[in-house]
């Protein structure tokens, strides 16, 4: 059968992973996650979607990553740098290097590709 070429973002195709932040990282609540990956590729590239419920934890970024904030506020801030809120409609990239915190004040959805 031929490879699609063409790919739904299909929330009821994709059944989601459940998670929460890697041991150690919690600041503060009890975020939880959700992440539909519907598309995985040799060579380290995914896309999906990923929910978190409100929560603070500590991120470090090796991969890249562009975001699409599809619902719901966040707060990321960077080590020595600003503190950004995102929200629903805001895109931004997040570039291998980047250490901080990720704050959701109400959950938050959003589309992702990463690129390892």
């Amino acid at each position: 059968m031929a490879e699609l070429r063409f790919v739904s973002v299909d929330l009821e195709a994709v059944a989601p992973e459940q998670g929460a932040p890697a041991e150690g990282r919690l600041i503060s609540g009890d975020p939880k996650f959700r992440t539909w990956n519907v598309e995985e590729r040799d060579g380290g590239l995914y896309a999906g979607i990923w929910e978190a419920t409100p929560g603070k934890w500590r991120i470090e970024y090796d991969e890249w990553e562009f975001c699409h904030i599809l619902s719901g506020v966040s707060l990321i801030a960077e080590d020595g740098g600003e503190t950004r809120t995102v929200k629903t409609g805001d895109s931004f990239i997040l570039r291998p290097g980047f250490k901080g915190s990720w704050e959701v004040l109400e959950t938050t959805r959003k589309e992702y590709v990463i690129r390892l």
